[in-house]
């Protein structure tokens, strides 16, 4: 499970689209972006600019985020190759330096859920397993992605030689299972298009990018199924809402897009 709190959209190492050279949320077309055009190995002042984005490093010199990139190695996937896989040793943290990646979960049924979604700045891996030796959940590339990779033992020497890093690994445990409690208690007292709200504003937040007339273009290819997963729904459900808030104008979206038309009336479903 992805780093809490997330970096906002501003501080996303991704490179900025030009606004004008892109078609209007209300076009159908709008492509995915990978940040890498092939996999590839992160060059190092990917790496250098991603580790002084992550929340947990934060205030570290530069001598000392060089140090912490040396432990490191820089990996990369191709679209929909796994990171790693539930059941597998949890050995390793991961933060993600280029592309986008989903977090997924199997649900009762044996169906894949997603249950998060990862942007770069993102710290996720072994710390988010609560002391378990497994991951309990599979992360996949959304799209070409690049990571910086640590195993536990040299992450446990960080955490020795910053105890300011290791005070906010407890905090950001604690704001996790904090997260997991409020989803709960939202999944039970919540309608299914207030949740679809509040997730649609907590992407744009993470992933949005702004577009001439107000609009936030949320540039990721989410199927429903996705939705439904991260909002504790069923995909027809999810559709159903979706096709109102598009009808009534608050949201546009496409095969591998959605567009925020009006915040402040999708703020007010929520």
């Amino acid at each position: 499970m992805s780093s809490a709190p997330h970096p906002t959209r501003a501080q996303h190492a991704a490179a900025p689209v030009n606004p004008a050279a892109s078609p209007p949320p209300g076009r159908r077309h709008v492509p995915l972006r990978s940040t890498c055009a092939q996999p590839h190995a992160c060059p190092a002042p990917v790496r250098m600019r991603v580790l002084s984005q992550v929340p947990l490093f934060a205030g570290l010199s530069p001598d000392e985020l060089v140090s912490i990139d040396k432990r490191m190695v820089s990996l990369s996937w191709g679209e929909d190759d796994p990171l790693y896989n539930s059941g597998e040793p949890a050995e390793h943290l991961y933060v993600l330096a280029a592309g986008r990646a989903k977090a997924l979960r199997t649900a009762p049924t044996g169906q894949d859920v997603v249950v998060d979604l990862l942007a770069p700045g993102d710290l996720f891996g072994a710390l988010h397993t609560m002391g378990q030796p497994t991951h309990t959940e599979t992360v996949r590339a959304m799209s070409t992605t690049c990571a910086l990779r640590i195993d536990t033992a040299a992450f446990r020497d960080i955490l020795t030689e910053h105890p300011q890093v290791a005070w906010r690994a407890l905090d950001d445990t604690a704001a996790l299972l904090a997260q997991a409690r409020s989803d709960v208690t939202q999944q039970s007292t919540t309608t299914v298009a207030q949740r679809v709200a509040t997730t649609l504003l907590r992407l744009a937040e993470k992933f949005g990018q702004d577009r001439t007339g107000g609009a936030t273009l949320i540039q990721l290819p989410l199927s429903r199924t996705d939705l439904a997963g991260m909002t504790g729904s069923t995909p027809e459900s999810v559709s159903r809402v979706m096709s109102q808030l598009r009808k009534d104008g608050i949201i546009d979206s496409g095969r591998r897009w959605t567009a925020i038309v009006d915040a402040d009336r999708l703020a007010a479903t929520t």
